[in-house]
């Protein structure tokens, strides 16, 4: 299966501009997914934070 995508991305006369834009498309849902994580507030993790610590069943 392996050998099928190492050809499938390498043997062809586009096979820069596939990895290319693989790359980049990659790196922009990374910083995608950091930023929308870091600009949630605070208060939005806080309950699961505290969830192994709380004894109360709800």
């Amino acid at each position: 299966m392996l050998k099928y995508f190492k050809d499938a991305f390498t043997n062809y006369d586009y096979a820069q501009l596939l990895q290319s834009t693989s790359l980049l498309l990659f790196v922009i849902f990374f910083t995608a997914l950091v930023f929308f994580i870091w600009k949630r507030p605070k208060e939005y993790y806080q309950e699961d934070a505290n969830l192994p610590l709380d004894d109360n069943e709800k």
